[in-house]
């Protein structure tokens, strides 16, 4: 697989850049709208006592909060054409960069692994509907049909990934107003079925049941941290797509109709959905696959397992396959290549797919989302405050190919130790407000305020040297 598949390293110049809006719109639309997506947005509506209009309200805040910080880091990716982990070098230093690019590496190789089993469970939906069987011994929390669904996704997702970029994108520009159609037509099978009694499940949607440890203004902080942390890995590396986007007022165009418009759309079909299955099932089911197994419409079941799969399968691959593959890649050049990298990041991601059901999903949705964005927020901190406050939106483009150590981006052997030691005190601060019993009130500003210390700590710890580090032309 050559590496102008996905564009390369380098600059990308103007003339090779094909996207526009619809692009944009089609990738954020297609994370929203992964399996994964939807059930944090219906245990969202459910698990946090608030009424159903905050709640709402506390998503698309979020998505708007998100289109403003891809704004930011976008905008340098449509300038200069570089993509992540070339721009962590301004920040990180020429070899120091590999350390966000791996870490962000693991965070995807993470989701990959998770979404690869979310995608699975539309294939098993689909295998039973047809086939009419069920596996009935379980290993790891999981049947032999799902163990056959997932590794058939698993195999499936790295051959489209050995197929190239522009299979991805076909996924993307129709995956997304599919998946619409079939929402709004699973939105309308549990209403009939529902009848009136759908006003009386939303109604208790609505009415919230207040009983959120840290109260109300906790809670809706909590709903909205915890929909921005569900997005940290995209807004790290939000640079490795702008930098296909045409200009910079497409890409914000994108950004808007992708993330609060989608988000409020996708969200309230969620909610109507996820308030019919309480009405019709008895209990509120967050996982899409398994309200459409309970409609009993052949038709549907097939038409909407292979949607979601759709989805959930392009996004991942492009949001959380190719970027850890060229990760590894770019740790061993000579010995690993992005072929070999895709690979490695499949094996790995199989294993925690695998421990999902079992071990990872005992700690929770939110926590487990809330964790992997503490980790990264940081660096998205860091990375802007450099930008903006220390270069200036000035960028010396050579510097950052070259390993002399005279070189603007070199630092102390290629790596900037004031940047780590940014990183390394917000990184523990972020993800103990996780874990930390006595912190648990700030959980829900956990992304929030890692990107806030790390941005904050290094440009306190770069200040000294903030005038060398403008460029001089």
């Amino acid at each position: 697989m050559a590496e102008g598949q996905y564009g390369g390293l380098a600059p990308l110049s103007h003339g090779r850049r094909r996207w526009g809006a619809f692009e944009i719109f089609n990738v954020w639309s297609n994370d929203i709208q992964s399996l994964f997506g939807y059930t944090l947005a219906a245990t969202l509506f459910i698990s946090y006592g608030l009424n159903g209009w905050a709640v709402l309200t506390g998503i698309i805040l979020a998505g708007f909060i998100v289109m403003f910080l891809v704004n930011l880091t976008g905008k340098m990716s449509v300038k200069y054409g570089i993509p992540f982990p070339v721009a962590a070098r301004m920040s990180m230093g020429v070899h120091g960069a590999q350390f966000p690019a791996l870490l962000r590496g693991i965070v995807a190789i993470f989701w990959y692994g998770v979404q690869t089993y979310f995608a699975s469970t539309a294939i098993a939906l689909l295998i039973t509907a047809v086939f009419d069987v069920e596996g009935e011994r379980t290993f790891l929390g999981m049947t032999s049909v799902g163990w056959v669904s997932y590794a058939i996704v698993a195999v499936f997702q790295l051959g489209l990934f050995l197929r190239g970029i522009k299979w991805i994108t076909r996924y993307l520009d129709w995956a997304a107003p599919l998946v619409y159609g079939v929402m709004i037509a699973l939105m309308l099978a549990i209403w009939i079925q529902a009848g009136s009694d759908l006003w009386g499940g939303l109604g208790s949607v609505f009415a919230g049941g207040g009983d959120y440890s840290g109260g109300p203004v906790t809670a809706f902080v909590a709903v909205v941290g915890t929909m921005i942390a569900y997005f940290a890995a995209v807004i790290i590396n939000y640079g490795d797509f702008s930098r296909f986007v045409k200009t910079e007022r497409k890409m914000k165009l994108g950004n808007l109709l992708g993330l609060p418009v989608s988000l409020a759309v996708f969200s309230f079909l969620a909610l109507v959905i996820t308030a019919g299955s309480g009405v019709l099932y008895g209990e509120a089911l967050t996982n899409p696959t398994d309200i459409v197994e309970r409609v009993d419409n052949t038709w549907l079941t097939v038409i909407a397992a292979l949607t979601f799969f759709v989805a959930t399968v392009g996004i991942n691959l492009v949001a959380n396959f190719i970027p850890p593959a060229y990760d590894l890649a770019n740790m061993i050049p000579a010995r690993i290549t992005a072929r070999t990298g895709g690979i490695i990041t499949a094996m790995i991601a199989f294993v925690i797919g695998g421990l999902w059901v079992s071990v990872i999903s005992q700690m929770g949705i939110a926590q487990f989302v809330d964790t992997l964005g503490a980790v990264l927020a940081p660096l998205y901190g860091i990375l802007v405050a450099d930008y903006y406050l220390i270069r200036r939106q000035r960028v010396q483009l050579q510097a950052l190919f070259s390993t002399d150590p005279a070189g603007t981006y070199y630092f102390t052997k290629g790596w900037n130790l004031r940047a780590l030691a940014a990183f390394g005190v917000a990184a523990v601060f972020s993800v103990a407000t996780v874990w930390v019993p006595a912190l648990e009130e700030l959980s829900g500003f956990a992304w929030i305020l890692g990107a806030a210390i790390g941005g904050a700590a290094h440009f306190l710890f770069m200040r000294p040297t903030a005038r060398e580090a403008l460029p001089t032309s």
